[in-house]
């Protein structure tokens, strides 16, 4: 099965990236990025290489163009202007208005929705997580069928009859990819079923879970090594790790030892059918007795970013779980930014949830985590105490 037009490249060395246009309409919302940083820290992260950014504002988007003809008109001078061989939008487009684009612009167009997609195909590594990607990718594919047989148009034939060699084989991708995706699905069932098996082992031993959440690129992988002493990987770059790691971790002769895990991090207009396909992976979350909530102190949006961990958090059904902010890259902070107190409280969706201050990259207040973590497995023994009372 043919892939939609293609996002990645070989990021070995310069010359092998893919220069692309970045482009991002603002239609009023509050988290739009005016300069298209993230979204070119994605394209980095897919071995892409942008030369050019462009924003707009509308209303709403063009039905036929996204971003209407005139705006379509200057893409296609600037992309020429640059060099551009792929054009790139920091918000998902319907398989019509990217079917336009591309004959406008005569580029391949792609979206944000498939970019995330292409790097997460480039980043599993597990069993799990590779069929996870596998199935939104085939999902993200069964919507945008139509574009690889424009060549084959309908034509009129027979007694007023519609039809033609396109829909034909249309109708035989259709077949194909739903069989694939039904595969799938039964294969990470399967997986699903041992993912339980292994948590009720867990709850028999009275293992108390811990998760570690956040915004990709906050530093999770980071401060899950200097927890544990792993080698998982950790890179300064979004989504470096897909795969969930699970450790047991020490904390002290009272707590005893726990299970931390490392989860998959979580983006603005992170894909539905990720979500969905990911459902097992992120089920550590749900299950989890404290999530460990890790935050880009050093970034100037981190609320935005909190409030979209929060969504998806809700989405999954992991709103309740008690939570312990973690703000890492203390290190990366202005003196003018940095906290006069490294632990606190902070209002979370009208709750005040304990918050402490870290550096995983050089280890600073990583003790005082330890500790704060052992008093709240302390106190979650203790009958009528609270984790947020345990935090005060």
């Amino acid at each position: 099965m043919q892939r939609p037009a293609a996002l990645s490249s070989n990021p070995s060395s310069d010359s092998s990236f893919t220069p692309v246009l970045l482009v991002g309409v603002d239609f009023g919302l509050p988290h739009f990025d005016t300069e298209l940083q993230e979204l070119g820290l994605l394209a980095d992260s897919a071995g892409l290489k942008p030369v050019a950014r462009l924003t707009c504002k509308r209303k709403a988007p063009d039905a036929a163009l996204f971003v209407g003809s005139g705006k379509a008109d200057e893409i296609l001078t600037l992309a020429q202007m640059h060099g551009a061989k792929e054009v790139l939008f920091d918000q998902a487009l319907s398989p019509a208005q990217q079917r336009n684009l591309e004959r406008h612009l005569q580029l391949p167009v792609n979206d944000r929705t498939l970019l995330i997609l292409e790097i997460f195909a480039q980043r599993a590594r597990s069993h799990e997580g590779k069929l996870q990607v596998e199935l939104a990718r085939l999902q993200y594919v069964a919507t945008r069928l139509v574009r690889r047989w424009t060549h084959l148009e309908r034509q009129m034939g027979g007694i007023g009859g519609r039809g033609g060699p396109g829909e034909k084989q249309i109708e035989l991708d259709r077949r194909m990819i739903d069989d694939a995706i039904r595969r799938t699905k039964e294969r990470l069932q399967k997986v699903k079923k041992q993912r339980a098996t292994q948590r009720r082992q867990r709850e028999r031993r009275d293992t108390f879970n811990i998760s570690l959440v956040g915004y990709t690129n906050a530093g999770k992988s980071t401060l899950f090594n200097a927890l544990v002493k792993a080698r998982a990987y950790a890179a300064d770059q979004l989504f470096a790790t897909l795969d969930t790691t699970t450790r047991q971790l020490y904390l002290g002769e009272a707590a005893g030892s726990v299970s931390l895990s490392d989860t998959v991090g979580f983006i603005r207009d992170l894909p539905h059918g990720l979500v969905d396909a990911f459902q097992a992976t992120l089920q550590e979350a749900v299950d989890a007795d404290l999530l460990l909530h890790v935050v880009d102190a050093a970034n100037p949006g981190y609320p935005e970013q909190i409030a979209q961990v929060q969504l998806v958090l809700a989405e999954i059904g992991a709103a309740e779980v008690p939570q312990l902010l973690v703000f890492n890259k203390m290190d990366a902070m202005t003196d003018e930014t940095r906290p006069a107190r490294l632990q606190d409280l902070y209002e979370l969706d009208g709750r005040q949830v304990p918050r402490i201050f870290v550096s995983a990259r050089k280890g600073e207040g990583v003790a005082a985590l330890r500790e704060q973590l052992a008093h709240m497995v302390e106190a979650t023994a203790a009958p009528g105490i609270t984790l947020g009372k345990a935090a005060e």
